[in-house]
């Protein structure tokens, strides 16, 4: 009688099967396995927030596949994530198991682990609990908000913003402050001042840079050489006199170690050191985590990587100072263990840092066995968190201070000296690194040069021999954009989410078009601008940082059971539903208005030459202003309709061709070391790509087209390297071998973007994943699921070709190479046999029809027979994914299938009460993502 484990991920079910051994079968749910459909009605405040769950067809394949193996089990464990996301996979993998009564006689018990060890996971087979009910409570308290906001607000923007995509909880609130800070920095006003430096050497002959502080006697502030004439005036000053030291003051200072990494704290340093997104780098923490093979073993190599926490465990900390003691010596281990405490608001310390397995498991003798980058984030992880163990470094900073005989005029020199290394001669930051920080705003240019500057030895009333004086003009500099790391770090300070959901926050904001990345720094886009000026205008409350922490901190009550949750959600939705009825009778005039006001420096800034920038170009009587149609805003003329001049609203430079700098033809890369041929990047009429010559002739004359390839959505044409393009068009490449099939794993650049594919399976890479550097791991959870879509019946009786059974688009159909027939609604995927399959093909089956010329859609085929209610799959060819928008005449066919699927099993839903039928799902679908 075997125990049945369920995890979320099928990487980490295999780990913890080779772990448990043949006692324990071990299955995954592939992540949450329902969720609230996203319709109106689905959350219902009316009936004390009640919520339908509604799985798809991959949830309730996952669970029906639990249901089977606990035939005969006696204990099921429910091994999710230890967080509040996986407390509630586990809640919904129960409850549904229990709608099937598939848990009679059956002991239910929720295991943790903080890491995939197999100490670990025996320890916590051993030490099992019930499901935590409070934190239960915090995740239906939190989607139910998110849930209410999204389709709550969303409906009010695409009324009264028309062009609006969605609004929010977190989401809006990030886009705020991203929209905040362009403001400020159009805002800002540059101000001139100016500093005066000296050269001068020791009597032992060492030269030094010294800085003017003081002059006539008076200190100097930042503005009080404002001009180029009092420089010229304090320099003169400096030059006619003679210098002698008055003053060296030398002081021991000591930096203690960053505390191991926390979530939001790793995609911080990985931003600014790596170049690595929030969202990537969770994911190759993902599979560092899941593990990786070594040596035929699949090892776990840091431990959960969502956590606020930053303290570790006693035996880490014990294994961690051996091995500095064995590797560094003595003199850098601290006498006693370091404990730390997170600074962050709503610390929720329930879990370690982020800290390797295993100490032993260094980068050096693990990096043959990762990709690039699972071996810099390790390495990044594995050195952070040893370091925190180690002694502090020890700096000698010395202050000089040079006068003249009055001490009217007075310079300082300032730098600084390692005395004792410490915990630096494992994880420092080095000068590119500090200039990186400088760049951020995160350190200023001040300490970037203290740091980096040494002084020769000098006693008081050294004579000095002065060497050129320099008089220098500065600016003050706009506060920066946020990068990725930056914004992090002020959502964390602020209290706003939680450190999990930020990669997907920044990804929605992107794909929603509110924002963009420039240079590894966000940029918001006119629509961002235009919605969140709308919510601060008319939502103010929704999207205040103070309103949306202390949300927060009451979701974190509920978490430690000290509220309940629906008393939280009445006091939300009283309030919330008040503003939104407030602005029912709100007129879009009223909207336009407003927003052209706030709006106006932005789309209209001011001209050099004084003249008014809303001066109609065409008419030169009119004005322009803020104009809503309905596919969104613009620019018009106040004498439409006599004047119909309008433009895009895109404020000027913002965007457009010049914004690659590809206006004025190709931009030259380099040569092709084998070719010759020189390759360029080019702007062509469906986006930006990469040629390798110019083409030519083949042998009976016939012209021939250069190798091309596209860029994909993240790559930035300005800064796209002669390496990387040579890459992109030698694709695809081999990922490796596919362990079932023995076939090459290959990953391209396709009509949809990048994929990989082994044999006839293809899979479109997702938002993060690098075509040129895509590695085994990552090709393999792709593969996953992919194959998640198809099930092998087995072979034809006539040929011996496969049978297979695919889920397309408009449900699961079967097909025996070019012929393919859809299933009968009643028929599971997974519960159809072969015999059936072969019935369907030789009653139904259909030949697909090869692509129409050009690649813009299918040729036009009969519909199937409606003997089985349904048409013939429009996505059924074994090829690339299917197109976004099907050919014109399968649209007809299209619909019965789509709605088909919208009607799911009664068994399907949690609550299947019948709702009002006042209730009507919104035309559009907002994301009710936070």
């Amino acid at each position: 009688m075997t125990d049945v484990v369920v995890v979320e991920s099928p990487a980490k079910a295999k780990t913890i099967n080779k772990y448990l051994g043949g006692d324990y079968k071990v299955l995954a749910s592939f992540g949450h396995v329902r969720d609230l459909p996203p319709k109106d009605g689905s959350v219902r405040p009316d009936e004390d927030f009640a919520m339908d769950w509604e799985s798809e067809d991959r949830g309730e394949r996952q669970v029906n596949e639990i249901a089977r193996a606990l035939k005969g089990a006696r204990r099921l464990f429910l091994a999710t994530d230890p967080d509040r996301e996986g407390e509630a996979i586990s809640w919904h993998v129960q409850d549904m198991l229990a709608r099937k009564g598939a848990l009679k006689g059956v002991e239910v018990r929720r295991i943790t682990f903080n890491e995939i060890t197999k100490r670990a996971i025996q320890y916590a087979i051993a030490h099992p609990r019930d499901l935590d009910a409070p934190l239960i409570d915090a995740y239906l308290a939190r989607r139910a908000l998110d849930y209410l906001v999204g389709f709550t607000l969303s409906p009010v923007l695409w009324r009264k913003l028309p062009g609006s995509r969605s609004a929010g909880r977190v989401q809006s609130v990030a886009l705020r402050l991203i929209c905040e800070r362009e403001a400020e920095i159009e805002a800002f006003k540059a101000r001139e001042y100016w500093t005066v430096e000296g050269r001068f050497t020791t009597p032992q002959g060492a030269p030094f840079t010294a800085r003017l502080t003081h002059l006539d006697g008076k200190k100097l502030d930042q503005f009080d050489l404002p001009d180029e004439a009092s420089a010229m005036r304090a320099k003169a000053a400096v030059e006619a006199g003679t210098f002698s030291v008055v003053s060296v003051e030398k002081r021991r200072v000591r930096r203690n170690p960053p505390a191991p990494f926390t979530t939001s704290t790793l995609q911080q340093e990985a931003s600014r050191k790596l170049g690595m997104g929030a969202q990537q780098t969770m994911r190759t923490a993902q599979q560092l985590y899941e593990g990786v093979d070594i040596q035929g073993e699949t090892v776990g190599l840091i431990t959960y990587m969502r956590t606020d926490g930053v303290q570790m465990a006693r035996e880490a900390i014990t294994a961690i100072r051996d091995h500095v003691k064995d590797s560094f010596g003595a003199d850098y281990l601290p006498g006693a263990p370091r404990e730390y405490s997170s600074k962050a608001k709503n610390a929720q310390e329930a879990h370690e840092a982020i800290r390797p397995t295993d100490v032993s498991n260094t980068p050096d003798r693990v990096a043959r066995f990762l990709d690039d980058r699972q071996r810099r984030l390790y390495e990044l992880i594995w050195k952070r968190a040893v370091a925190s163990q180690m002694q502090s470094a020890e700096l000698d900073q010395t202050t000089v201070e040079i006068a003249d005989p009055a001490r009217k005029t007075v310079l300082r020199a300032t730098g600084s000296v390692i005395a004792f290394d410490g915990f630096l001669k494992l994880y420092r930051e080095d000068e590119d690194d500090r200039a990186a920080d400088a760049r951020a705003g995160l350190v200023t240019g001040a300490q970037e040069d203290e740091e980096s500057r040494t002084l020769p030895p000098m006693r008081e009333r050294d004579p000095l021999k002065r060497g050129e004086i320099s008089a220098l003009q500065h600016f003050t500099q706009p506060p920066p954009r946020y990068s990725e790391a930056t914004l992090v770090k002020k959502m964390e300070e602020l209290g706003i989410g939680r450190p999990s959901t930020y990669a997907s926050i920044l990804q929605t904001l992107q794909d929603r078009d509110y924002v963009k990345l420039d240079k590894r720094r966000f940029v918001p886009e006119d629509r961002g601008r235009l919605v969140t000026t709308f919510l601060v205008h008319f939502f103010e409350r929704y999207v205040d940082t103070g309103f949306t922490a202390g949300l927060e901190e009451q979701l974190d009550d509920i978490s430690g059971g000290k509220i309940d949750w629906r008393a939280v959600m009445r006091a939300f939705w009283d309030d919330f539903r008040k503003a939104v009825d407030a602005t029912k009778d709100l007129k879009i005039s009223d909207v336009i208005d407003t927003l052209d006001e706030e709006l106006g420096p932005h789309f209209f800034p001011e001209r050099g030459d004084g003249a008014d920038p809303r001066v109609c170009p065409a008419c030169a009587g009119g004005r322009l202003g803020l104009r809503l149609g309905r596919t969104g805003a613009f620019i018009g003329c106040s004498n439409y309709p006599e004047c119909r001049y309008t433009r895009p609203l895109i404020a000027p430079g913002a965007e457009g061709e010049g914004a690659t700098g590809l206006t004025e033809g190709p931009r030259e890369l380099g040569s092709d070391p084998a070719s010759g041929e020189q390759v360029t990047v080019r702007r062509g009429p469906y986006g930006v790509y990469v040629q390798l010559g110019e083409g030519g002739t083949d042998a009976k004359g016939k012209p021939t087209k250069p190798r091309r390839a596209s860029l994909t959505r993240d790559m930035d044409p300005d800064t796209l390297d002669l390496d990387r393009a040579l890459k992109l068009l030698s694709l695809p490449r081999v990922v490796g071998r596919d362990p079932e099939s023995g076939e090459e794993i290959q990953a391209g650049l396709g009509r949809f973007g990048p994929y990989i594919k082994v044999g006839s399976i293809f899979q479109s890479l997702e938002p993060g994943d690098d075509v040129l550097s895509l590695g085994m791991n990552r090709a393999m959870e792709l593969l996953a699921k992919a194959r998640a879509k198809v099930r092998l019946v087995g072979p034809h009786p006539k040929d011996q070709a496969p049978v297979e059974i695919r889920k397309g688009r408009f449900g699961p159909y079967v097909q025996h190479g070019k012929v393919v027939a859809n299933l009968p609604r009643n028929l599971a995927m997974e519960d159809a046999t072969l015999e059936q399959a072969v019935a369907l093909l030789a009653e139904k089956g259909k030949e697909l029809k090869p692509m129409a010329k050009g690649g813009k859609g299918k040729a036009k085929a009969k519909p199937a027979a409606k003997a089985n209610g349904a048409a013939a799959p429009a996505d059924a060819a074994p090829a690339r994914p299917a197109p976004r928008k099907a050919a014109t005449a399968a649209k007809p066919a299209a619909r019965k299938p789509a709605a088909a699927a919208a009607k799911k099993p009664a068994a399907a839903k949690a609550k299947p009460a019948a709702k009002p039928a006042a209730r009507k799902a919104p035309a559009r679908k907002p994301a009710a993502k936070a």
